[in-house]
């Protein structure tokens, strides 16, 4: 088979987990952007409810993505991915025939659950099917789909639910999951568990130890926390600078485009050995904070641009370098696991950034809040580039 035969195959094969990764970010956003809405203006009780339907679907993922990503490694990753994409088909197909608006919080969980066991699935997937020399751009690929379901949920999530309510949009999302689910299950081909050496408690917790799972996962974590903080407070910066609701969609939306176009182009640098994984993780990181601390540092509406753009370039460039050293330095029969601990990591930054800066602000101004999680995510830039450099002393 000639080299660029081969690239169509692998490129063919891996469409059907980008559209996976699609399914999650855009059943996680398309909905979560769309729930205040749902939930009504009813002071506390309404906030209460806004948080809990917020909170469950990344409390599913965050409990079960090492579970079903270990049993992706006993069983192959395929049957966990099709069974989660299935899954979350008929969680958002239950919810439209049950006709009944209460049980959105239930469809939610299910839906969380599902994404727990076909997202790790699909990374994990990901790395198995593509050369190691091609991991980069893989992931690439991979987290600019994702990227692309973080930027389009909002939007066409409040478009599906204009036109026929939250049931035109949990039935979207499950005829789009069962869609992706048919794709992978013709053009993803079966790759059975590998032979695994027995594992303790004890080699489970070195392994998750070790600086190989630790830096990229804390890479990933600062990534994404930046990410939600920007498309969370950003909006909120402009306001105080007097922009209306378009001009800062607008400024979301140039963070999140430049996000998803940069990671295509980072994990191909990546894979020609330009920058090396720890050097590309902790100058993604750098230039993350430096775009935080830009919406508070730089005035009006330059401020904003730029910390829009530097948020997006930093996460676009630390998020598939830090997966593809995750798929480098794994044993490939603890893929699963490790993808699925490593997520949990992303949840906790998608969590945690706008929870410290909300902290922070309260306690301060917004400005406080962004310059101490610039200064966080500076300092795990930091902690990436030494420790690597140590390491290889």
């Amino acid at each position: 088979m000639s080299g660029g035969s081969r690239v169509r195959t692998t490129r063919g094969r891996l469409l059907p987990l980008y559209a996976a990764g699609f399914v999650t970010a855009f059943g996680a956003h398309g909905i979560a952007a769309s729930l205040g809405d749902y939930t009504g203006a009813d002071g506390a009780a309404s906030l209460l409810a806004l948080g809990l339907l917020l909170a469950v679907y990344d409390g599913a993922e965050v409990v079960l993505k090492p579970v079903f990503g270990s049993l992706a490694d006993r069983v192959g990753p395929r049957p966990v991915l099709l069974g989660g994409l299935l899954a979350f088909a008929a969680a958002s197909t239950a919810f439209v025939l049950a006709g009944d608006p209460a049980l959105v919080g239930v469809a939610r969980f299910g839906q969380g659950a599902a994404a727990a066991a076909f997202s790790p699935a699909a990374g994990a997937l990901v790395a198995r099917l593509s050369p190691p020399a091609g991991h980069g751009r893989a992931f690439g690929g991979y987290g600019a789909w994702k990227g692309l379901g973080y930027t389009l949920g909002p939007v066409l999530g409040g478009v599906l639910i204009f036109l026929g309510g939250y049931p035109l949009l949990f039935g979207a999302l499950g005829g789009l999951a069962l869609a992706a689910a048919v794709w992978a299950a013709i053009a993803v081909p079966a790759e059975p568990p590998l032979p695994r050496t027995r594992q303790t408690v004890l080699d489970l917790a070195r392994r998750l130890g070790s600086g190989g799972f630790l830096r990229p996962t804390a890479t990933l974590a600062g990534a994404t926390a930046a990410l939600a903080v920007g498309v969370g407070f950003l909006p909120v910066a402009g306001a105080a600078h007097g922009l209306g609701p378009l001009a800062t969609g607008a400024v979301v939306s140039l963070l999140a485009a430049t996000a998803s176009l940069v990671q295509p182009w980072a994990g191909h640098a990546r894979d020609a050995g330009d920058p090396g994984d720890a050097a590309g993780m902790a100058t993604g990181l750098a230039l993350a904070a430096a775009g935080t601390a830009a919406a508070t540092v730089l005035p009006g509406v330059a401020g904003l641009v730029a910390a829009a753009l530097a948020i997006g370039a930093g996460t676009g460039l630390a998020t598939p370098i830090g997966f593809a050293h995750l798929a480098a330095t794994t044993p490939e029969e603890r893929l699963g696991q490790t993808m699925g601990s490593a997520e949990v990591g992303r949840e906790l930054g998608d969590a945690g950034g706008p929870l410290l800066v909300g902290a922070l602000a309260t306690a301060g101004t917004l400005g406080h809040g962004l310059l101490g999680l610039a200064a966080l995510l500076a300092g795990i830039a930091a902690v990436v580039a030494l420790t690597a450099r140590a390491r290889t002393r």
